[in-house]
């Protein structure tokens, strides 16, 4: 199955939301994970490397259809701690990918 990545960045009033969402966010992350089809997932950070900035999420879905609409349901966008998200595709290399 085809690998995709969502970038998800923090809108204005992301850091008081995000604890509040979090724990729907991550359950929500754990159906990839139960189906096997989570690659990697987490925060990522301003320049300063501590301010939070959005989210990296990678994972198998069978199209870049269904890959936005799994994303578009994420209760981050759902709620508001993302500003804005896109969802590409992706082509694991390394490790153990296609070299």
């Amino acid at each position: 199955m085809p690998l995709f990545a969502m970038v998800g960045r923090n809108g204005p009033d992301a850091i008081a939301k995000r604890g509040a969402v979090r724990p729907r966010h991550l359950d929500y992350l754990k159906i990839l994970e139960r189906d096997g089809r989570l690659e990697l997932a987490g925060p990522i950070f301003a320049d300063d490397g501590t301010t939070p900035a959005g989210s990296l999420v990678v994972f198998e879905s069978p199209s870049l259809e269904t890959a936005k609409e799994f994303a578009a349901a994420d209760p981050y966008v759902l709620d508001g701690v993302f500003g804005s998200h896109e969802v590409f595709p992706f082509t694991k290399v390394l490790p153990g990918g296609d070299a």
